[in-house]
């Protein structure tokens, strides 16, 4: 059985007892089909019930999963051809982030992504998907790769934010971060980004200047993580409960449907019920429809056409709300 987080227990159970009783009729003559079809009914019903009205907590959760897809997931499923690229030719490798060159659908594109790694060894590795400068310095690099062979890009956001260490820090983490915001503003090539889990801060706005940007139905986007908000809000001496991270998610508008209520986002890529990582490979094929549907109308453009409208599409974010004297 798979990870359950907590407000899936009631799902957990049902779901066991339905595995309990396939395994009993294995091999046996003992007839249970239509009690697992009935349980199997009744455990929809109730998936349906609880991702229908999800908080914005439980989204963050869900977009955190374990079993949820990361970069390398989507690229060995919609990839060909993928040949990794490492090194900002400056520093380093950083794990944290991955890039390369592939196809998709017989299109030759730059694929680049945030990698939080599974289990603690590769977690590690992967620094829990906090980049160093060397990440982003090596994200850039790949990026004019493509702009010099006139070939698109493709990010995956999934990211609690840039590695805040002092290593980072004396390496020039605000630097990195500020070039590639301004160098993917002009870069002569489309981009399209897909936040696929988490969108933290600076750390995932430096791979998210693009032409187009998308989010999966349970990512979340925000400036800090709702445990960042609340430390910084609410903690007076005392301990941060569940309760605070709710009330600080709720506020900060993190969900795909708040960041296309304000028009951050262009639009949100539909998961299957229960989340991507129930059905990694249908989560798949809609980023594939999604990628492709974002080239046909804007890989005709001009390199000056795609600058001057990413650049309107950046200036148009936020709003002014003028008040009497």
């Amino acid at each position: 059985m798979g990870y359950y987080l907590d407000f899936e227990k009631p799902l957990e159970e049902l779901e066991t007892k339905i595995e309990e009783l396939r395994k009993l009729s294995d091999g046996t003559e003992i007839d249970i089909a239509s009690e697992i079809k009935r349980l199997e009914k009744k455990a929809k019903e109730l998936r349906s019930e609880i991702f229908s009205n999800l908080t914005p907590w439980q989204k963050t959760m869900i977009a955190r999963h374990p079993e949820r897809p990361y970069t390398l997931d989507y690229i060995g499923m919609i990839v060909e051809d993928f040949i990794e690229l490492h090194g900002d030719r400056r520093f380093a490798d950083d794990p944290a982030i991955v890039g390369g060159v592939g196809k998709i659908n017989g299109i030759p594109m730059v694929i680049i992504g945030h990698q939080k790694g599974r289990g603690t060894k590769e977690r590690i590795f992967r620094n829990f998907g906090q980049p160093n400068p060397e990440g982003y310095r090596k994200a850039l690099r790949l990026m004019r790769l493509a702009e010099r062979f006139k070939i698109p890009i493709v990010t995956f956001i999934d990211t609690p934010g840039a590695y805040p260490g002092i290593g980072a820090e004396e390496r020039g983490q605000a630097e990195a971060i500020a070039t590639n915001l301004m160098e993917m503003s002009r870069i002569r090539t489309p981009i399209i980004s897909i936040v696929i889990g988490e969108g933290g801060s600076g750390g995932a706005l430096a791979l998210s200047i693009a032409d187009r940007l998308y989010m999966l139905e349970h990512s979340v986007y925000s400036v800090i993580s709702p445990e960042g908000c609340a430390a910084i809000l609410w903690k007076r001496g005392g301990e941060l409960t569940p309760d605070d991270f709710s009330r600080a998610a709720d506020a900060l508008k993190l969900t795909a449907d708040d960041l296309k209520s304000f028009k951050i986002i262009d639009d949100i890529i539909p998961e299957p019920l229960g989340g991507a990582h129930r059905e990694p490979e249908t989560t798949a094929k809609r980023l594939v429809e999604y990628i492709l549907k974002s080239l046909e109308s804007i890989q005709s453009k001009s390199p000056a056409k795609l600058i001057e409208e990413r650049y309107k599409k950046i200036r148009k974010i936020g709003s002014l709300t003028q008040t009497g004297q």
